[in-house]
């Protein structure tokens, strides 16, 4: 059974903690200009951070009357497309009428001179966000646990389905040729960010390059879609809110953002290092296998795809990048993050994972 009292299901609720170390914000200035900028604004500010992100930094910002979200890039040196905070906040603009899982967008700014980087504001969308483990006073049952597990996926189907051309969501990106984009992106990407201790890795990008589906259907994605990234009512945590981290959105293939998704998706019977890097409770008695996630989206959205192993290489090579990418700068000390530290030896075991994936459909 869930959790049924207002006061239990409050204490829930995603928390956001003390500012990290070198990650703190202006807060007299930051106060000035939003209260130039929203004159209902009443009290003073309180300023926490979330934690659990390792790409942008998350804040919330607490007036007497008002609590939102900031976000905002890291400090160092980023891909020039990464970490756009002007794209993440327009696209989640044009979705708010069509997709209902979307916060509430308030304000963008690309005034460096404000908090030393640009930024958005939204609202805040309380509720329960499923990362590594449930909150250990949440006791669902497995049936409930099989429910939330499929809410999500039918929740990133509904995103698919957006019909994008009637709304304008077409215009946001380029589209045509994306597979090809990204794996080409993805590759350039990696051998930007290597560092001495990580893979070459160059048979893996090849391997990507030349085999890529010659077809390809466009829709809008998010490229980032997991557990850890929805927000779960507190009085039904099957039930899903708000979908957050629009960072990678775009208008792309809808089966590499569901390769992409599957990459995080670790199963209890994982492998001791797999299950090390868990993020989210994909492991809980009732959760589909990646398996089980391929039909269940295959079947619902009435596509036939007799081999799945692309998308499953080019998702998981492309978190090695990600990982990467926040590996090299905390390599080159333009993070203290200390969680960012063992990274590189990530990047080896996804294309170990990679490399055993192509292997096995060499043998099939």
């Amino acid at each position: 059974m869930t959790q049924t009292t207002g006061v239990a299901n409050a204490q829930l609720e995603d928390k956001a903690s003390a500012v990290r170390a070198g990650e703190h914000l202006p807060v007299a200035q930051l106060t000035s200009y939003l209260k130039e900028q929203f004159p209902q604004l009443e009290g003073e500010l309180k300023v926490t951070q979330y934690s659990g992100g390792a790409s942008n930094w998350t804040y919330r910002l607490e007036f007497a009357n008002a609590d939102w979200i900031l976000r905002r890039p890291p400090a160092g040196t980023k891909a020039k497309s990464a970490h756009d905070m002007g794209r993440e906040y327009r696209i989640q603009k044009a979705l708010e009428p069509v997709f209902r899982y979307v916060p509430k967008m308030l304000h963008y700014t690309d005034d460096e001179t404000i908090i030393g980087a640009e930024f958005y504001i939204m609202e805040r969308v309380a509720g329960i966000i499923p990362r590594k483990n449930l909150p250990r006073e949440l006791k669902i049952s497995e049936a409930q646990t099989r429910e939330l597990c499929k809410n999500a996926l039918d929740c990133l189907i509904e995103l698919h389905s957006i019909a994008i051309h009637e709304h304008g969501l077409d215009q946001l990106a380029k589209g045509e040729g994306y597979t090809e984009r990204q794996v080409l992106g993805w590759n350039k990407r990696y051998r930007q960010a290597k560092t001495w201790n990580v893979p070459k890795s160059e048979k893996i990008m090849r391997w990507l390059e030349q085999n890529k589906p010659a077809n390809e259907r466009l829709c809008m994605t998010h490229n980032d879609f997991r557990f850890d990234n929805l927000v779960l009512d507190s009085a039904d945590p099957t039930h899903i809110i708000g979908v957050l981290d629009w960072e990678l959105a775009t208008i792309g293939n809808p089966l590499m953002d569901l390769g992409n998704s599957l990459a995080y998706w670790i199963e209890a019977d994982d492998d001791a290092v797999a299950r090390s890097t868990r993020r989210q409770p994909t492991h809980l008695p009732g959760m589909m296998t990646r398996k089980e996630v391929i039909h269940y989206y295959c079947e619902r959205m009435q596509v036939d795809v007799a081999d799945f192993t692309f998308y499953e290489v080019f998702g998981l090579f492309r978190l090695s990048v990600i990982a990467q990418q926040i590996y090299y700068r905390y390599h080159h000390k333009q993070t203290r993050n200390p969680a960012f530290k063992n990274f590189w030896l990530l990047v080896h075991y996804l294309h170990w994972r990679c490399r055993r994936l192509i292997k096995q459909q060499g043998k099939s």
